[in-house]
């Protein structure tokens, strides 16, 4: 699942090698140029990215549907980001990349983002595929209003015009009062939108000073321990079928977020965060083969709506001037 995130350029971070020498997912605000480098392959790389997030979310689907609980799924998707990570950057001597001055921010990220995960999780186990991740996609609406009311941006015709035809889409969809979606996954599934948008606004603050990777290694740095104190309440004793699914959902979750920053490599941010609207396409493609289910016709009415929202918002950033969302922004999980 994807939204629009919005922000200021990400200045350059330290350590000037050629992009040449470095490994694929090292991902920093490099020059305009290389931006552009390799356009296409950055598309390839971000419809990859919301592929293995589609698999990742079936999976969260499935464990859910056999039993396990919420909770020790978010532990089980965030614990391989940490060691991951540092092995990673203690193997390629790059440990100094997670210093950060900012710890408390990334503390209130933390409380922040697991907030986000464990709704967008739960709107998935509530909803069906396709119409959870159709209302995740109002995370480019929320951003527009939390830009107006937190950060006082001047907010223009255009784009109040897109949020009221995202709401519209977002009233097809859900149909209230007539039983066909849950109305606490409608809910569920907004305020994970709304805590996506909201995270964006931190992230892109915390992207001022840190790397987007040190963004991510304190995300989880600071969840594991929050996340582990529940375990001996939810924890339990797991089938191999089950095992398979929680390091499956692990390892997609972590792959997904590599791909996302990779593709900020080769590409701009405001062409690549366009193919993440594709996770609808998976979504649909898994709710029919998985568990046999196609979104209804008030699901093909409203979808549209509402990514032609993003969309609007999106082209009216660029117009403006402004980039849509910044790098460190862009190469965070849609999925908080």
């Amino acid at each position: 699942m994807t939204g629009a995130r919005y922000g200021a350029p990400l200045a350059d971070w330290q350590g000037k090698a050629s992009c040449a020498a470095r490994p694929l997912f090292y991902a920093p605000a490099v020059t305009t140029a290389d931006q552009h480098h390799r356009p296409i392959l950055a598309l390839v790389i971000r419809l990859g990215a919301a592929f293995v997030l589609s698999v990742m979310l079936v999976l969260v689907k499935l464990a859910s549907e056999s039993g396990v609980h919420l909770a020790e799924i978010l532990f089980w998707r965030q614990l391989p980001s940490v060691p991951m990570i540092g092995l990673w950057l203690a193997m390629t001597g790059g440990l100094a990349r997670l210093r950060t001055a900012r710890i408390g921010k990334h503390g209130l990220r933390a409380l922040y983002g697991l907030v986000g995960m464990a709704l967008n999780f739960g709107a998935v186990t509530l909803l069906p595929l396709a119409e959870a991740t159709t209302i995740n996609f109002t995370t480019a609406i929320w951003a527009v209003i939390l830009s107006a009311l937190i950060l006082r941006e001047r907010v223009g015709p255009w784009r109040w015009a897109a949020v009221m035809l995202g709401f519209v889409g977002v009233l097809i969809i859900t149909r209230p009062g007539d039983g066909h979606i849950p109305l606490l996954g409608a809910l569920v599934g907004l305020g994970a939108a709304f805590m996506i948008a909201l995270i964006s606004i931190q992230v892109r603050d915390l992207a001022r000073t840190d790397e987007p990777l040190s963004i991510v290694f304190w995300f989880s740095a600071f969840s594991i321990p929050v996340l582990g104190l529940a375990m001996p309440f939810v924890g339990a004793a797991h089938s191999p079928y089950q095992w398979g699914l929680l390091a499956g959902l692990a390892g997609f979750g972590l792959l997904g977020q590599l791909l996302l920053t990779a593709a900020l490599r080769y590409g701009a941010v405001a062409s690549v965060i366009v193919m993440d609207y594709s996770a609808l396409m998976w979504a649909t493609v898994f709710g029919w083969a998985v568990f046999d289910l196609l979104p209804p016709a008030s699901t093909w009415i409203g979808a549209p709506l509402i990514v032609g929202a993003g969309l609007i918002i999106a082209w009216r950033e660029h117009t403006l001037g402004k980039p849509p969302q910044s790098r460190a922004v862009a190469a965070q999980e849609p999925n908080p």
